[in-house]
């Protein structure tokens, strides 16, 4: 088993929706952050990733066919390498409101876990500081401008690498019809997956689970 569908869109970008919505089109586990939190040993995995350094691809993904939300997204190119037949699904937003809801969200979750006496949390808070809110934004969330110019290059990075008959720009608000266009799949008898809105993640759907995205 291998990666067939690589998702290259940040966090709060639909993210938790194309999970479900790919894994009721057959691919299997996709692979999301929330796997991390049920696979602590995956951390040193990631770290080594944000290091620069090889990541052995096929170990972090067995039994998975697809990938997406963060931390993944941030090494889409890598997984491209790897998996060279894989589709690539940008999911995305509106930068303002993905910003928004980032603040909103998952971000001050991290700030909590890091702060938790728990150890397993608080580790789980520090590497998501060293993965993302230090590794993408550079220790920088809280600028608003510079946090949306670095979600803007890297989906425009995005664009102009992967080839086009391998890339799908997508937003959630758009349903099935793109999605499985692009993937060759029959439409579902069922509406495309919505979880994990802001809404939900306040009213503790998402934030239950810690520093879900």
């Amino acid at each position: 088993m291998s990666i067939k569908v690589i998702g290259a869109g940040f966090g709060r970008t639909g993210t938790m929706s194309l999970k479900a919505a790919l894994e009721l089109l057959g691919y299997g586990k996709c692979y999301h952050m929330m796997e991390v939190m049920d696979h602590f040993d995956h951390l040193d995995f990631w770290s080594q990733a944000a290091r620069g350094e090889a990541v052995p691809w096929d170990t972090l993904f067995s039994g998975y066919q697809a990938s997406c939300d963060w931390p993944s997204a941030n090494y889409w190119r890598a997984q491209l390498q790897h998996y060279p037949n894989a589709k690539v699904l940008l999911s995305t937003r509106d930068p303002e409101r993905w910003y928004t809801s980032v603040i909103n969200t998952i971000y001050p979750t991290s700030v909590d876990a890091r702060k938790s006496d728990d150890p397993n949390t608080a580790r789980f808070g520090n590497w998501l500081f060293e993965v993302i809110w230090d590794g993408v934004f550079d220790g920088r969330i809280d600028d608003k401008e510079h946090c949306i110019a670095i979600y803007e290059a890297h989906e425009k990075a995005v664009i102009s690498e992967v080839p086009e008959s391998q890339l799908l720009v997508f937003q959630a608000s758009e349903g099935w019809a793109p999605l499985c266009e692009f993937l060759a799949c029959a439409v579902p008898d069922v509406p495309y997956p919505n979880t994990n809105s802001t809404e939900a993640f306040l009213n503790n759907e998402g934030a239950k689970r810690g520093a879900e995205i």
